[in-house]
């Protein structure tokens, strides 16, 4: 026999208030399912149209125009929200675009601290404002003891961008530890999640107040569209937030929603998967003698293992590795590889390998690369879904040609 749950409406969709606290899985798997009042459809229709009809002359109503606001859109972001523990946030063209909104909430001349070894368009948007004296901003290597201890006292920054794990080397930082110091000082702390989803991390619990996803990578999962999202925990920060979406028309647009839904909604498999393999790759290239050095906070040797241990669900499927040789051996390497494809991004259903020197961080000057430790021969791989030992078996041919 059935039961009926109780609903509530949030800029007119129908939610459900569910009895006790769900599990992320049921979260992602339910997100938007049976909301539709009209034809009592499973899945949620999507809302393509530009405008909504006025009621009333003068009334205010959920949806106007959908640059503003849209309900295939809404689904997306609170369900990215529930997961995330947040009170709300927006679903944003690009994982670029998400960072640059959070850019914009901040004032003119703010301080900000980024990760010396932060994802390189992070770095580009980020020294590109500080070059047009918007922002004053530093890279630093929040690894350090001296971060928390000294150095956001010495800068007093009103941002602190955290990238944890960081792309490609995945170092690990302390997000509570970060937190509760920026609270001190009174500067906001925005954790970049894409590398881990919500599925293994949520920066908000640790002490962040706000959590940023390029939603092509690990929520959408299918290499089949382009996005981004915002959450936070902060009211005050969710109205600014929602201000500069609008203002600067950053939001996403429907269909690509609909589409990151269907991907959300096996997140929590996917990720299973992801890190299996990863992990499995790991623990070959550890014993390969054409490997100088494996990348990966699973493993007990790395660095910042035992903070990766206490803040996340699981190490995620991003690993990094050198190989002998440099760059002609990476050229080696990837001609040789047959199933994963030589290509940008991450956190597909399809392994791939990149070469962050010449594609993610080429934007870096040589001594800035080599200061963050990302040489000729460092090669990252996005661990996809494929049979494990049929990866095993394509890097291991292309380890063989070095």
């Amino acid at each position: 026999m059935g039961f009926f749950l109780p609903t509530y409406f949030i800029n007119g969709l129908r939610v459900f208030a569910m009895k006790k606290k769900l599990n992320k899985e049921t979260i992602a798997a339910r997100a938007g399912i049976d909301t539709d009042l009209q034809h009592k459809a499973i899945v949620p229709p999507i809302y393509l149209s530009t405008n909504y009809v006025f009621q009333e002359v003068g009334e205010n109503q959920p949806y106007e125009y959908t640059r503003e606001g849209n309900p295939t859109r809404d689904h997306l972001i609170n369900a990215l929200s529930k997961l995330e523990e947040g009170v709300g946030g927006e679903v944003t063209s690009s994982g670029m675009s998400a960072i640059a909104l959070i850019a914009n909430i901040l004032e003119l001349n703010s301080k900000v601290i980024l990760p010396h070894d932060c994802y390189g368009g992070t770095f580009r948007l980020f020294s590109s404002l500080a070059k047009k004296g918007m922002l004053e901003v530093h890279f630093v290597d929040q690894g350090e003891e001296k971060f928390v201890n000294e150095t956001i006292d010495e800068i007093k920054p009103d941002l602190i961008w955290i990238e944890t794990p960081s792309n490609p080397l995945l170092q690990v930082v302390d997000v509570e530890k970060i937190s509760k110091k920026a609270k001190t000082i009174n500067a906001l702390v925005a954790a970049d999640n894409t590398f881990l989803s919500p599925a293994l991390q949520n920066p908000l619990i640790l002490g962040a107040d706000i959590v940023v996803h390029s939603t092509t990578k690990y929520i959408n999962g299918h290499s089949d569209l382009v996005g981004g999202a915002v959450i936070t925990n902060n009211e005050e920060v969710l109205l600014r937030l929602k201000f500069w979406a609008n203002n600067l028309g950053l939001t996403g647009a429907p269909f690509d929603s609909y589409l990151t839904l269907r991907g959300l909604r096996t997140l929590g498999i996917r990720m299973e998967k992801h890190e299996k393999n990863a992990a499995s790759i790991v623990e070959m290239l550890l014993d390969h003698s054409k490997v100088e050095s494996v990348y990966y906070p699973g493993l007990l040797q790395h660095p910042s293992h035992e903070i990766a241990k206490k803040q996340q669900h699981g190490y995620g499927g991003m690993l990094s590795f050198t190989v002998q040789g440099g760059l002609s051996s990476v050229k080696k390497f990837v001609k040789e590889v047959d199933i994963l494809s030589f290509a940008e991004s991450l956190g597909g259903f399809e392994s791939l390998i990149t070469h962050p020197f010449t594609m993610s961080h080429a934007v870096l000057s040589p001594e800035e690369k080599e200061k963050i430790g990302i040489t000729e021969g460092l090669i990252r791989i996005s661990a996809g879904l494929e049979d494990t030992a049929d990866l095993i078996d394509a890097i291991s041919a292309g380890l063989k040609k070095i």
